[in-house]
């Protein structure tokens, strides 16, 4: 089996469609199946975790450099 680079949502998304064609195919066994999906669940949640975070150090930073500015005067 080939390594799955499963970074995004999307990655997780098609992986976990590609194993349940391969379960209904039968060419997996439903304890394989459920046990990647377990884990694919852990991963689609860290990759939420992740972006988020992400996300609020970019906000936090951007209001930073806001509060940090010089004032300019009006006129």
């Amino acid at each position: 089996m080939s390594k799955k680079r499963l970074k995004t949502l999307g990655d997780v998304r098609r992986y976990l469609a590609g194993l349940l064609n391969r379960y209904e195919a039968g060419e997996i066994d439903e304890t394989h199946m459920k046990a990647c999906a377990y884990v694919s669940n852990i991963l689609t949640s860290t990759i939420k975790d992740s972006d988020l975070e992400e996300r609020i150090e970019k906000l936090e930073r951007e209001i930073n450099e806001r509060n940090n500015a010089p004032i300019r005067k009006a006129g």
